[in-house]
């Protein structure tokens, strides 16, 4: 007789997950009276980040979010009261916190000492006060943005505030190639920023701003320091090089002027390397805020061309490419009101194809192979 023995394996799994720790309170006055708006940061004391950044609501309650076992410097500012840190190490409990703020009675002879705050909210537009997130190393505007909470820049340089993207970028209230965000992250230097405004449901124009549901429009503008106010910045790349018996070289600056009457923006490429300096996504960007602003106006504008000079060749699908590219964007405040603004692409590409063909000639038996070379210039 046979006998079925059944067999039972008992698996035991353990998986562990990084656990978040919620950090609640209150933030009062000396008379136990609620602080709105006030600044909540928490500072992880050993990577020197920013992990959380709350702002109190009417009833001053904020809420942070931190990871477990770790070491914290809770720094809290308000407007008109004295800044305070409070130092806390997380376990695995969730913490309550009631902070009591005194008021700021710090006078300089005679000169009252008053503070800014990281971020403040003015009805559609949010103000952050750039210093108290840089640590010093950020070089361009992107580093800056990315320590911003609620604000993330991706890899090709597109801004998001809270999830909605920025469509309009402008330094000092004039528009940076018209509004262009990539170019503004990747060149505007760090230690010239003051504050970085986000303006919410932002209007090309103003009187239409109540009427038109611009809901999911965001602007951005950057404003510079005192100091910042007339001067050039940006980079300029060179490289010479030899490559067999092709010389190689690209030249690639780009300078920026910006003073509070007028500014001026500058591009250039030149290179035998196949960089495609400007794309025709590129093209559309330049020339996209201008046609929009028109379209509102009930006026239509349109630049089209059969040949716009952009190459559709990479580098690895011609023998040479050699490309000549500028841009300049310029905009001049006649008065307060009235504001003249253009801008001018030139895009020269001379791409050189090489074909290799072979060809198979039977003759009597015979096989011979006669390769041939064809080159065409475009």
């Amino acid at each position: 007789m046979n006998k079925i023995i059944p067999l039972c394996f008992l698996f035991i799994c353990s998986f562990s997950f990084a656990q978040a720790i919620k950090l609640d309170g209150v933030v009062t006055d000396s008379k136990a009276g609620p602080l709105e708006m006030a600044n909540v940061m928490a500072i992880n004391n050993d990577t020197n980040a920013m992990d959380s950044y709350a702002i109190t609501n009417d009833k001053g309650k904020f809420v942070l979010s931190l990871k477990a076992d770790t070491h914290y410097s809770i720094k809290i500012s308000f407007l008109g009261m004295q800044n305070r840190e409070i130092e806390i190490v997380t376990n695995t409990e969730n913490i309550t916190k009631t902070i009591v703020l005194q008021e700021d009675g710090i006078e300089l002879n005679g000169v009252e000492i008053v503070r800014e705050m990281p971020v403040s909210i003015k009805g559609d537009t949010i103000v952050y006060n750039a210093d108290s997130f840089k640590s010093g190393t950020e070089r361009k505007l992107e580093d800056v943005l990315k320590k911003l909470p609620g604000v993330e820049v991706n890899d090709d340089g597109e801004v998001e505030v809270e999830g909605k993207k920025v469509t309009k970028l402008m330094v000092d209230g004039k528009d940076f190639f018209d509004g262009d965000t990539k170019l503004g992250v990747k060149n505007i230097p760090a230690d010239a920023i003051d504050k970085v405004q986000v303006l919410r449901n932002y209007s090309e124009i103003g009187a239409l701003k109540g009427v038109e549901n611009n809901q999911d429009n965001i602007a951005m503008n950057i404003k510079l320091k005192s100091g910042k106010k007339n001067f050039w910045f940006g980079d300029v790349t060179a490289g010479l090089g030899v490559d067999q018996d092709w010389d190689r070289y690209i030249v690639n600056p780009k300078l920026f002027y910006y003073s509070p009457k007028y500014s001026i923006n500058l591009i250039t490429n030149f290179n035998n390397i196949g960089e495609l300096p400007l794309t025709a996504q590129d093209y559309f960007k330049f020339t996209g805020g201008f046609r929009s602003m028109m379209k509102k106006g009930g006026s239509s504008f349109n630049v089209s061309s059969n040949d716009l000079g952009i190459s559709l060749l990479r580098n690895n699908k011609a023998k040479e490419i050699e490309t000549k590219f500028g841009a300049a964007n310029f905009s001049y405040s006649i008065t307060k009101a009235w504001n003249v603004s253009g801008f001018a692409i030139l895009s020269v590409s001379d791409t050189e194809l090489e074909t290799k063909s072979q060809t198979t000639i039977l003759d009597s038996g015979d096989q011979q192979k006669k390769p041939g070379i064809s080159t065409s210039k475009k």
